[in-house]
């Protein structure tokens, strides 16, 4: 195992424990992902054996070629954007889907749900931030999102996920954390049948910290632990 691995994973647990800790909470409160897109499958093995349980994929196919080469008792979890047509390959990886953010989305999922008898636990993706670039329903339409899909049969919505902006002062996305929370209270107003709202995935390396203090339940971070991104 590479110690700086190990180290590095340490070190956010230490830094997710703290962060808890102010807000109100205890770490145990907090799910660290560590987000493993473009490192191979034995980097990966290296951070499963320093203890992490939970890893973050963002395509469906990358996760695809490493599944089988993870040893360990590991979940995944899809933290990009899903299309219609990797629905079926997704749903016999994935533990959790964070990035649902259209009916037709959850409407794909609930059939093939179905077709193996299963209901899936989703995450409704919103974009507290409005940027273009980024996926998501708005914050005016989730609410709506949520009661549409909550009457389709194989799904389970257990939260919601955003991404913050990438600023270099994390306390400049705060207000788009505080923002998803705020949604979730709204949610959770409406008494929506079969919808929890106990998840909130939002936060990454740069602002995983402020992501906390606002509420998240779920962190996602890779450079933090692994280094910079390797390049595709």
């Amino acid at each position: 195992m590479t110690l700086g691995i190990a180290d590095n994973l340490r070190r956010v647990h230490d830094r997710v424990a703290a962060a808890a800790v102010r807000s109100g909470r205890t770490p145990s409160d907090i799910t660290l992902i560590a987000v493993t897109k473009t490192w191979s499958s034995d980097v990966v093995q290296q951070v499963v054996d320093a203890g992490a349980v939970d890893l973050g994929e963002n395509r469906v196919q990358e996760a695809q070629e490493k599944v089988d080469r993870v040893s360990g008792r590991v979940a995944w979890h899809l933290i990009g954007s899903l299309q219609r047509n990797k629905v079926k390959t997704a749903l016999s990886i994935f533990s959790l889907i964070h990035s649902v953010d259209s009916l037709r989305l959850a409407v794909e999922i609930g059939k093939q749900a179905a077709l193996l008898g299963r209901d899936i636990p989703i995450l409704i993706q919103v974009n507290t931030s409005g940027e273009v670039s980024k996926s998501g329903v708005s914050p005016e339409a989730a609410l709506g999102l949520v009661g549409e899909i909550s009457g389709l049969r194989g799904l389970r919505i257990e939260g919601l996920m955003t991404i913050g902006p990438y600023v270099s002062d994390p306390e400049q996305v705060r207000p788009f954390f505080a923002a998803l929370r705020n949604i979730r209270e709204r949610i959770l107003d409406a008494h929506l049948e079969g919808v929890s709202m106990a998840a909130l995935s939002m936060g990454m390396t740069n602002d995983f910290e402020v992501a906390i203090e606002e509420g998240a339940t779920m962190v996602r971070v890779g450079t933090a632990i692994f280094g910079s991104r390797r390049a595709r």
